[in-house]
């Protein structure tokens, strides 16, 4: 149920909104790929769900550009 909370946070959001999470969400995937190459990370779904995120993120973009 959580991702569709957050998918339901994500339309409610504005495109610039939206374009700030993806920015952010890279750097944090940026982040988790250099702990993960360092042997750090201690939760390697993290880089799936800040993934799916973004493109969920991405979606919501696309689908409000359409309207």
């Amino acid at each position: 149920m959580k991702s569709k909370d957050t998918l339901k946070d994500l339309r409610e959001k504005t495109v610039a909104e939206l374009n700030e999470t993806i920015l952010n969400s890279k750097k944090e995937l940026f982040d988790l790929r250099i702990q993960k190459a360092t042997q750090k990370l201690e939760n390697t779904a993290k880089i799936k769900s800040t993934k799916k995120l973004i493109a969920q993120a991405k979606t919501v973009i696309m689908e409000k550009e359409g309207k």
